[in-house]
This record gives C-alpha cells, sequence and structure tokens, in this order.
C-alpha cells in the first residue's frame, strides 16, 4: 500500500527525470543549413550546417531524414595514400560546450536517390536526431553550389565514395 510520502517521492523523482530530460534536449543548436543545390540528372545531394552543443557531455547527431531523398547517410571526407574519400560514418559527434561544422571536404549530411532537383531559392525539410533524444525539423534553404577546389573524379567502392585528385 502507497502512503502520501511514497506517491509525493514518486511524483518527484518522475518530475526530476523529465527536467533533466528537458535539458538535455536544449543542448544542440543549428545554424547556417543549407541544401546544396543540385545539376539537373544528378541523383546524390548534400545538406550543411554548424552544430552547437551547449551542454556539459558529448552529444552525436546520429540520424537525419529528409523527404528530398530517397535516404540520407552522414559522412566524412577523410584523404588516404593521396586520394579523398566519401565515408559513412555511424554519428557526428558534437564535443561538450563546442560546436562542429558539416561543409563540403568534410562532415556532410549525404542524400542518396534524389526524387527531383534541389532547385536554388527553393527550401526542403531535414529532420536530425541526436544521441541525447533531442529531433529537430527544419526548413532549410537550398543553395547554388559554391566552386572550390575539387578533385575531379569520383568513384564508388564497397569502402564508400573516392575521389582521385588529378
Amino acid at each position: 500500500m502507497r502512503t502520501k510520502g511514497s506517491v509525493a517521492r514518486t511524483l518527484g523523482l518522475g518530475l526530476a527525470a523529465y527536467l533533466s530530460s528537458v535539458h538535455a534536449l536544449a543542448e544542440v543548436s543549428i545554424e547556417q543549413g543549407y541544401f546544396r543545390a543540385s545539376p539537373p540528372g544528378v541523383k546524390h545531394g548534400a545538406a550543411f550546417m554548424t552544430l552547437h552543443n551547449s551542454g556539459t557531455t558529448p552529444v552525436s547527431l546520429t540520424r537525419a531524414e529528409t523527404e528530398a531523398a530517397n535516404s540520407t547517410e552522414l559522412h566524412n571526407h577523410i584523404e588516404q595514400d593521396g586520394v579523398m574519400q566519401m565515408r559513412q560514418v555511424g554519428a557526428i559527434e558534437i564535443p561538450a560546450m563546442g560546436s562542429i561544422s558539416l561543409q563540403p571536404g568534410g562532415y556532410h549530411i549525404m542524400l542518396m536517390g534524389l526524387k527531383a532537383p534541389l532547385i536554388e531559392g527553393q527550401k526542403a525539410t531535414l529532420s536530425l536526431e541526436f544521441s541525447s533524444g533531442q529531433r529537430e525539423q527544419l526548413l532549410l534553404p537550398i543553395q547554388k553550389i559554391q566552386t572550390q577546389q575539387m578533385p575531379s573524379t569520383m568513384t564508388h567502392s564497397p569502402q564508400g565514395m573516392s575521389m582521385q585528385h588529378h
């Protein structure tokens, strides 16, 4: 049989757990998010942004989804033996009290099987999930592809996508 004191303790513990989970959900903020516009006929795209973690423990981006593509993957570029390789990663860690930029040539969200071209000036939705349980629904602009010194050849391999310098 429960007494009023045990009910109050149970409610108090439940409230404390709820408040700590609310605090955990407020850790990551997102800035400068955008999708890169895609040329006609290209079936892959990318999304970029800066993620800030105001919490005292690291948090990871664990999943991203968009209706603009059949699937999404978290990716990073690494150089191995003079070849830039794009590799899928399981998560992207945001350090405690720190930030990480998802940008061309580094960590990014890869969109596989675009359903239609991503056209500059339009917007598309992106959902993010974090290891803390936080979920964000974003409406991001589609921006023009920035010209940069990127390798000219990209190949797919079982380990990921590879780009060779020429």
